[in-house]
Formats: C-alpha cells, sequence, structure tokens
C-alpha cells in the first residue's frame, strides 16, 4: 500500500507540467555501520526551480542500502547500488534496476543483478545507455552488467579487481574502488581507487559490457591521498579528482582522444581554509556547467569549498568554504541549469538547498531545507 505522503506527491505532480519544479531522487542508507537509519530506500521529492523551495518527499522505493543513483540516458529507467556486503548467500552486493513514471517520477522495481563485489558505493550508466558499470569498495573490484533494451540488468560481464596497497596500513592495506565515471563520449571509464592512490583507465565496449585497461592503465596520486571521486571539466582538457585521506584535489591536464592524463598533475590544491587544524575528509567533487567553478564537499568541516576555475590551465584558486548547516555532507549535486546546489547532510538527515550566484560561484542558503534519513546521493531528474 503506498503511503499518505506519496499519495500528496502524486497529487501534486500534476503541476509539474506547467510549474518550473524538477524531480529530485535521494539515495540513502537503510543502515550504516550495523545501525538502522530510519530510511527504507530512495526518496523521490521536487525543487521549485525559480524560489530554490524543496516539495514534498516520499519513499518511492523500498531496498537494502540503495546509496548511490544514476539514470539512462533517455531517463526511462533508474539505477541504484544497493551497498551491502552480503546478497542471497553470496559474498556481493547488488544494484537495483528501476523503471520511471514519465509523469509521477515514481520508481517501480523491474530487477536486482549481483555486483559482482561486496559494497558497491558507486554507478554509472554509458552515454549509450548500453552498460552500468559499479566500484565495489570492499575488494576493490569493477563489474560491467550488460543493460537490456527493457531497461533490467543482466549479470556482470567483465570483472575486474584492482591490486596493490599504499602507505596506510588500515585504511589502505588493499585496493577499495571508490568511483566510476564515463568520458562524455562513452570511450573510456575511469575508477579512482582509494586503497592505491591511482586513478585507472579502461577502453569501453559498450555493446559488449566489456572493459579492457589501457596503456598505461593508471595515473598515481600522491601516497596516502585516498582518491574517491572524479570529474571532468566540459572543456575535455581537465580532469580533477578529490581525495578522501588528505582532503585535497589533484588536476590533471586529460587528452580526450586517448582517454590519457599526464604523468605529472598539474596542481594539487586543499580542500580546506587556510590554518584549518580540525579533523576532516574529502568526499564529493562537481564542475558547475559553466566551467568557471569546481565545488568539493569536506566531511568535518561540513561544507562545500568553492574553487575558481582559470580558463586558460583548468588550475584552481580557493575561494572560500560554506557551511552545510548540516552534518557529513557525503554528497551533493547541481541542478543541471547551475542556479541551485542540494547538500546532502548524511549524519543530520538533511537536504540543503543553496543558490549559487551565476557571476561568483559563491553559495547563499535558500531557506529550503527537509528531512530525509541518512542522505547518500542526490540526482536530479532532467
Amino acid at each position: 500500500m503506498r503511503s499518505l505522503s506519496f499519495l500528496l506527491l502524486l497529487s501534486l505532480t500534476t503541476a509539474l507540467a506547467s510549474a518550473r519544479e524538477v524531480f529530485v531522487y535521494v539515495g540513502t542508507f537503510t543502515h550504516f555501520n550495523g545501525v538502522d537509519t530510519g530510511s527504507k530506500g530512495i526518496y523521490l521529492g521536487r525543487l521549485d526551480l525559480d524560489t530554490g523551495k524543496l516539495g514534498v518527499f516520499a519513499l518511492t522505493a523500498e531496498g537494502a542500502n540503495p546509496s548511490f543513483l544514476a539514470f539512462a540516458p533517455n531517463h526511462r529507467h533508474l539505477y541504484a547500488t544497493s551497498e551491502v556486503a552480503e546478497t542471497e548467500g553470496k559474498h556481493a552486493g547488488a544494484v537495483y534496476a528501476f523503471a520511471i513514471n514519465s509523469t509521477s517520477g515514481e520508481l517501480t522495481l523491474l530487477n536486482r543483478a549481483s555486483a559482482g563485489g561486496p559494497g558497491p558505493t558507486h554507478i554509472a550508466v554509458d552515454p549509450s545507455g548500453r552498460t552500468a558499470v559499479v566500484a565495489n569498495y570492499d575488494n576493490g573490484s569493477l563489474a560491467a552488467l550488460p543493460i537490456l533494451p527493457d531497461g533490467h540488468l543482466g549479470e556482470p560481464a567483465t570483472y575486474i579487481e584492482h591490486k596493490g596497497k599504499s602507505i596506510d596500513p588500515k585504511r589502505q592495506d588493499h585496493a577499495y574502488a571508490h568511483s566510476v565515471d564515463f568520458s562524455r563520449d562513452g570511450r573510456f571509464l575511469f575508477s579512482d581507487d582509494l586503497g592505491t592512490d591511482k586513478l585507472y583507465g579502461y577502453a569501453v565496449d559498450a555493446a559488449h559490457s566489456t572493459l579492457a585497461p589501457l596503456d598505461p592503465s593508471w595515473v598515481a596520486l600522491k601516497p596516502g591521498s585516498g582518491p574517491r571521486h572524479f570529474a571532468l571539466h566540459p572543456d575535455g582538457r581537465h580532469a580533477y579528482v578529490i581525495s578522501e585521506m588528505a582532503s585535497t584535489i589533484t588536476v590533471f591536464n586529460y587528452n580526450a582522444a586517448q582517454g590519457s592524463f599526464d604523468e605529472t598533475a598539474l596542481q594539487t590544491i586543499g580542500t580546506l581554509p587556510p590554518g584549518f587544524t580540525g579533523t576532516s575528509s574529502g568526499a564529493e567533487i562537481a564542475v558547475h556547467p559553466s566551467g568557471r567553478f569546481v565545488y568539493a564537499s569536506n566531511r568535518g568541516l561540513d561544507s562545500v569549498a568553492l574553487f575558481r576555475v582559470d580558463a586558460t590551465s583548468g588550475q584552481l584558486s580557493f575561494v572560500e568554504a560554506v557551511s552545510t548547516l548540516g552534518k557529513t555532507p557525503r554528497h551533493f549535486a547541481l541542478e543541471p541549469s547551475g542556479r541551485w546546489l542540494i547538500a546532502a547532510n548524511q549524519n543530520s538527515n538533511s537536504l540543503v538547498v543553496f543558490r549559487v550566484d551565476p557571476d561568483t560561484g559563491r553559495l547563499t542558503p535558500a531557506g529550503s531545507t527537509v528531512q530525509i534519513p541518512a542522505p547518500v546521493c542526490v540526482l536530479f531528474a532532467n
């Protein structure tokens, strides 16, 4: 039976056709470190694009730790990692496939497939919509799953384990694949590995859901950095890696034709304000659609840092770090036009909206906050 809150959401969606609103999906942890968070799965709400006000949020799909979300390119299907260590007695997480109701935004489960490895923490869908790839944190593996014409997922067609470790004996004792991102043309896939301090690159055959290591197959970051997430600049010439352990952003020159990076990083810059002496870790990174600004979240300082981008070199200049008005901003997302940013504060169970100044990139609280249990990922419908 649908909840009263979801029925209320359905009654309001008829206004979407005329109002300037966009659907917002939120992936969550249903349990974290063995504790029940109170979440039941994926939540759906809406953002008013004129005022920045968040509307009604309600549970739209149940599932175990549906942490990270990704759309199919046609926005008819949504995919979510089930970030667990075991599924149906096997030592592997899972991936959910959902159909999206184009009117209400409601999700309907199509099927669940194996993630190939335990702890799937990130997912990406290739631009052709034929392959989904997941990063399995617990054992440093990647799995490529075919997407069938009706949106269902097949079982993994490719499975790859990163090998190695780095200098931190507790957090880098083996590989920990943390993210996967496709190049804009879909020919390449990049994966940050926190455990090996490497950014890996793969050639993609989306029609067969296969991945082949590039040559060279990786570029190294400073030992002990703990690379976490990755973002390409719209110019196709620069890439940015946020490192969790070092709270830094590493800037690389990028060769879009070969899917390669210069061996020597262009720049490494901290995500924390000068003089900060507390404990914090880097989490999410995003480039503004204009290409003029980069944003990065800090867990501990509980802020989103703003950087200006040099249009020629791609290098960054720190501007400021703005409080997310909550605890542990594990994720944030820019609305596709770049006018709004929503921060997901995992440990204060809140989504907070910020207005983005188009000239300076600075963030100002929009005065809109909603409570969502343990939010992990924010995804805007286009």
